[in-house]
């Protein structure tokens, strides 16, 4: 069963700013869980290049997953959601799934919801769309 639907754009602009930011490793930390700083190498900073255009994509594409995330929810971010405890990360296959830790995870247990996500970027922004539907 349906329990809600959420979607997201990044300005691929907006992310490189917080990125290259003087605050940008307390920006990270909040930000982006702990295998998300790993998968993209965001505790290294961004570099110039080809690389650093990837990883400001993918980076940019998370944060869009949290916001659909949070919009699925119909919640906006508030407790006893953080956006650390929404993960966005790949599988081996690079198809795109969200981990949840604390009281995200809990919640999302306690709802009994299982999330889908779909992420997309070009032209300068990323986009993430998100199905919570009901577990049977």
């Amino acid at each position: 069963m349906l329990y809600g639907i959420g979607c997201d754009l990044c300005a691929l602009d907006h992310m490189e700013k917080s990125l290259r930011s003087p605050h940008a490793a307390a920006f990270v930390r909040r930000v982006f869980g702990e295998e998300e700083r790993r998968a993209l190498s965001l505790d290294q900073g961004l570099p110039d290049g080809r690389s650093g255009t990837h990883r400001l994509a993918s980076a940019a594409a998370d944060f869009a997953a949290k916001e659909a995330f949070l919009k699925a929810a119909g919640t906006g971010l508030r407790e006893p959601f953080a956006l650390c405890e929404i993960q966005a990360l790949r599988r081996e296959n690079g198809a795109p799934f969200y981990r949840f830790t604390g009281g995200t995870a809990r919640w999302v247990e306690q709802q009994s919801l299982c999330a889908h996500l779909s992420l997309s970027h070009d032209g300068g922004a990323a986009m993430a769309f998100c199905v919570l539907e009901r577990e049977s």
